[in-house]
C-alpha cells in the first residue's frame, strides 16, 4: 500500500488531516481511518495502478470545468483547467439561463488570472479564473465552454439569501411549540399522534398567538419494519411516514361500509383503546391496525375511483406523475420489503434480500413491479394520503394567519438499508456511517447508523439529488430546520468496524449546497433554520450569515464564562430553544434525573467524568437561577439549586427565552407539562426506549388548561 498516494487521494476525495475537538485539541486522522473511509467510497486503495488511475481522475484537471459552481449577487467566477499546450487559445462560452434565454462571448485564455500550475500523468495545466461578463438572477443556469476543440458544460448555482416571511421583516419576533407528533394524545388517534392531532394542536396554538408549530422529521420508515422508529433514521427522506395518517380523516373512509363496520367493531376499538393508553407508542401493533384499514380503503378507491377516472382518481394520478420515478422506487421497495418479510421472514431492508433484488433498475425488481403492481400502487395511494393531510395543515395555518405554520425538521442522513439508498446506491457508501466525534452529550462519540454519500458523486450528478431532497422537504412547510448543519460542509464518517472516536471528516461542496438550500428556500417560501451546535467550523459560522440561515440556540447551551448568556446577548437572526430532543427536559436537566439514567447506562468513560457533571450541574443551576433574578423573573420556587422543580420556574425560563433578540422562540411541550422522561438517549439504541415515549396529557386536556392560556399571555407579552 502506497502511504503518499493514500494520503494524497484522501486528501483529493475530501478527507480532511486533522480536526480540533470540543476542548480545543487537535487530533490528526489515522493512515487506517483514511484508507476505510476510501474503501468505503469504493476506491481501489489495495491496486497500486487502480490507485495511481482513481488519484488521476479525482485531481479532475482533464476537465475544463468543474460539475458544479455557485455564485451570490449576479457575478460568476469560474475555475478553468486548461492543458498548457492550449495557452493563449481562444475561450468561447455560452450561458444557457433557467429562463430560456442564452448569451456567449469569446476571450482570450490568456486573460484570464492564472491561480495555480501542476502536472498530471506528464500533462501540465494552468488553472485559471474566468469572470463570466453577465449579470444573471438567482436561478439554475448551464455554462458551456470550448478552448481548442475541446468543450464542458457545469451547473451554475446563482442563490439569492434564504427566505424570510414578511412578519419578521416587519419586525416582529415570533414564538412557537415544538413536539414530536408520534408522542401526542388525544382523545380519537389510534396510539400514535396524527395529522389530524396536529391539526388540533395548531388550531389551538394559532388561537394562542404562537407562529409555528414544530415538528420532528415525518420522513418515511420502512413500513414492513415499524419498531424501527428513529425519525433520523429513516428509510427515505424523500416521502412521508404514512403511519401519521388519521385514518378516520380520510375521504374514502365515510363512504368505506368494510371500513367502518370494521372499526367499530368492539374488538377493533378495543384494541385501540388500548394503543391510547400506553405511555409509549407500540409501532408493531399501532401499524397492524392501520393497515388493516387503509387496505380495505384502498380496494374501495380502486373499485370507487380508479375504474371510473373519477376526479379523486385524476387527483391521485396527478400526484403520481409529480412524483414520478422516484415515487415508484419507494413504493417498489415498500411493496418488495413487505413480501420478503411475510414469505422469507427476512430483517426489513434491501440488503436482506435475494441478492437478485440489489438493483433497482434490475430485471427481477422490475418484473416484480409489472407482476404485482397493485401491491406498489397501494403504497403510493399511501403517501398521496400522507401528502394531502400534511399539507391539508400547513392550509389551515395559512387560513388561521399564523407567519410561519409547520416548521419541520430535515435528518442529516438515511437508513443503510431503506429505500433511499436502495434507489441511489451510486452515491451512498455503505462502507462507512455518520455519526460525531466525542463531545460534551456523548463523551465516546456518536454513531448514527445513516449512510454517507460520496460529495465527488453528489458533485458528478450536479447535486441534483440534494435538490430533490429539499424540494420534498420544503413542499408542506414554512420553515425547516436542517439536523447537523455542518454536514454542508463536513460530516464524521466511522469506517466499518472503527468505534465513533476512530472516524474523520469528509467535506462538501459548501458553497453549492448552501447555494441550492437558499434558491429552493425562496421558491418554496420556507425559512431556513440551521442546527449549528456542537464543534461548528467557521466555514459555516460564514457561510449561514452570508446565505441567510438563521443559527440555533439552546439556552440551556449559552453561556460565557460560567454564566448564561443575558437575553439581550442572544444571536438576533436565530431560533432560541429551552432544550431539544437529544437533551433532558428542562425538569429532568434541573433535578438532575438525565445524569444519573446515563450513569445507569453507563455512558461515562469514567467514574471522575461522572463526577466533574454532577459538579458542573450544581454550578449551572445557581447560574440559571442568578440569570432569571437579573431579568426580574426568578421564581419563588426553586430558590436554591437544591429545590425541586416547579411550574413556576419553567414559565420564568420560558419568558427568559422569550425575551431574547433571536426572531423565533420554540418552547417544549413536554416542558409546559413538566415532564422528566426524554425523548432520545444519545448514544443508546435497545439501552433505552427512544422516539417512542407519549406526552403525560391529552390535547384536549392540555387546551382546556386556564394555566396554559396565562402562560402563553406572557409569553405573547415578552415577545412584544
Amino acid at each position: 500500500m502506497d502511504t503518499a498516494l493514500i494520503e494524497r487521494l484522501a486528501r483529493l476525495r475530501g478527507v480532511g488531516d486533522a480536526y480540533h475537538d470540543y476542548r480545543g485539541e487537535l487530533h490528526h486522522f489515522s493512515l487506517e481511518t483514511k484508507t476505510g473511509i476510501l474503501r468505503a467510497m469504493g476506491c481501489p486503495v489495495d491496486d497500486p495502478a487502480l490507485l495511481a488511475q482513481a488519484l488521476a481522475n479525482s485531481e479532475r484537471l482533464s476537465r475544463l470545468l468543474p460539475p458544479v459552481v455557485s455564485a451570490r449577487g449576479g457575478r460568476i467566477g469560474v475555475d478553468l483547467s486548461i492543458p498548457a499546450r492550449d495557452f493563449g487559445a481562444i475561450l468561447a462560452w455560452s450561458m444557457s439561463l433557467e429562463g430560456g434565454s442564452r448569451h456567449q462571448g469569446v476571450v482570450s485564455s490568456a486573460d484570464c488570472p492564472e491561480i495555480w500550475r501542476g502536472e498530471s500523468d506528464g500533462v501540465w495545466y494552468t488553472r485559471r479564473r474566468f469572470d463570466v461578463p453577465l449579470e444573471v438572477l438567482p436561478g439554475y443556469h448551464e455554462l458551456r465552454v470550448e478552448i481548442s476543440g475541446r468543450a464542458d458544460r457545469c451547473l451554475v448555482i446563482v442563490a439569492p439569501q434564504c427566505y424570510e416571511p414578511p412578519a419578521i421583516l416587519q419586525g416582529r419576533r415570533l414564538w412557537g411549540v415544538a413536539v414530536q407528533l408520534y408522542g401526542l394524545r388525544s382523545r380519537d388517534n389510534w396510539g400514535i399522534g396524527d395529522f389530524s392531532d396536529l391539526k388540533l394542536l395548531t388550531r389551538w396554538l394559532a388561537a394562542q398567538g404562537a407562529a409555528f408549530v414544530g415538528l420532528n422529521p415525518l420522513h418515511a420508515p420502512a413500513t414492513a419494519d415499524p419498531e424501527t422508529a428513529s425519525p433520523y433514521s429513516a428509510s427515505s427522506r424523500h416521502f412521508l411516514n404514512v403511519f401519521y395518517i388519521a385514518v378516520p380523516a380520510i375521504p374514502e373512509f365515510e363512504d368505506c361500509a368494510a371500513a367502518r363496520g370494521r372499526v367499530a367493531d368492539p374488538k377493533f376499538a378495543d384494541r385501540l383503546s388500548r394503543l391510547r393508553a400506553l405511555p409509549h407508542v407500540d409501532y408493531r401493533a399501532v401499524a397492524g391496525a392501520k393497515f388493516e384499514i387503509l387496505e380495505l380503503l384502498y380496494r374501495d378507491f380502486r373499485d370507487r375511483h380508479l375504474a371510473v377516472g373519477s376526479a379523486r382518481a385524476r387527483e391521485f394520478r396527478a400526484f403520481t406523475a409529480e412524483a414520478g420515478v422516484p415515487l415508484q422506487m419507494h413504493a417498489r421497495f415498500e411493496a418488495l420489503d413487505r413480501h420478503f418479510r411475510e414469505t422469507l421472514s427476512t430483517p426489513s431492508g434491501w440488503p436482506n434480500w435475494p441478492l437478485e433484488f440489489h438493483d433497482v433498475n434490475g430485471a427481477a425488481a422490475t418484473r416484480f413491479a409489472e407482476e404485482r403492481s397493485q401491491q406498489i400502487e397501494f403504497h403510493a395511494y399511501l403517501q398521496w394520503l400522507a401528502r394531502e393531510q400534511l399539507a391539508s395543515v400547513q392550509a389551515l395555518a395559512r387560513e388561521l394567519r399564523m407567519p410561519i405554520g409547520l416548521y419541520g425538521d430535515y435528518a442529516v442522513g438515511a437508513n443503510p438499508s431503506g429505500s433511499e439508498t436502495w434507489a441511489d446506491r451510486a452515491s451512498y457508501c455503505l462502507g462507512a456511517e455518520i455519526g460525531a466525534p466525542p463531545d460534551p452529550l456523548a463523551l465516546k462519540g456518536q454513531g448514527w447508523g445513516v449512510a454517507p454519500q460520496d460529495p465527488w458523486v453528489l458533485e458528478l450528478e450536479r447535486l441534483q439529488g440534494f435538490v430533490r431532497l429539499i424540494r420534498h422537504n420544503m413542499r408542506c412547510y414554512g420553515a425547516l430546520r436542517l439536523d447537523h448543519v455542518m454536514a454542508l460542509f463536513r460530516l464524521w464518517w466511522i469506517p466499518a468496524g472503527r468505534s465513533p472516536a476512530e472516524g474523520a471528516y469528509v467535506h462538501y461542496p459548501v458553497d453549492q449546497l448552501m447555494g441550492v438550500l437558499a434558491l429552493e428556500s425562496q421558491r418554496s417560501a420556507c425559512l431556513v433554520v440551521g442546527e449549528d451546535l456542537g464543534v461548528v467550523p467557521d466555514e459555516i459560522r460564514r457561510a449561514m450569515p452570508q446565505f441567510g440561515l438563521y443559527h440555533y440556540k439552546v439556552l440551556l447551551f449559552e453561556k460565557i464564562d460560567g454564566r448564561f448568556r443575558s437575553p439581550d446577548d442572544f444571536a438576533a437572526r436565530a431560533l432560541a430553544t429551552t432544550t431539544t430532543h437529544d437533551m433532558p427536559t428542562l425538569r429532568s436537566y434541573w433535578e438532575g434525573h438525565d445524569i444519573e439514567l446515563r450513569r445507569r447506562l453507563n455512558l461515562y468513560p469514567s467514574p471522575e467524568i461522572h463526577g466533574e457533571v454532577l459538579r458542573e450541574r450544581e454550578h449551572d443551576r445557581a447560574a440559571l437561577l442568578d440569570a432569571l433574578r437579573a431579568e426580574g423573573l426568578a421564581p419563588a420556587h426553586p430558590s436554591t439549586p437544591q429545590e425541586p422543580f416547579t411550574a413556576e420556574f419553567a414559565q420564568a425560563a420560558h419568558l427568559y427565552l422569550a425575551r431574547t433578540r433571536s426572531i423565533l422562540a420554540a418552547l417544549q411541550i413536554e416542558d409546559l407539562l413538566g415532564m422528566v422522561e426524554p425523548v432520545n438517549v444519545p448514544g443508546t439504541h435497545l439501552e433505552h426506549l427512544n422516539w417512542s415515549r407519549k406526552l403525560s396529557a391529552d390535547l384536549e386536556d392540555m387546551m382546556a388548561r386556564v394555566d396554559f392560556d396565562a402562560a402563553f399571555a406572557e409569553i405573547n407579552q415578552a415577545r412584544g
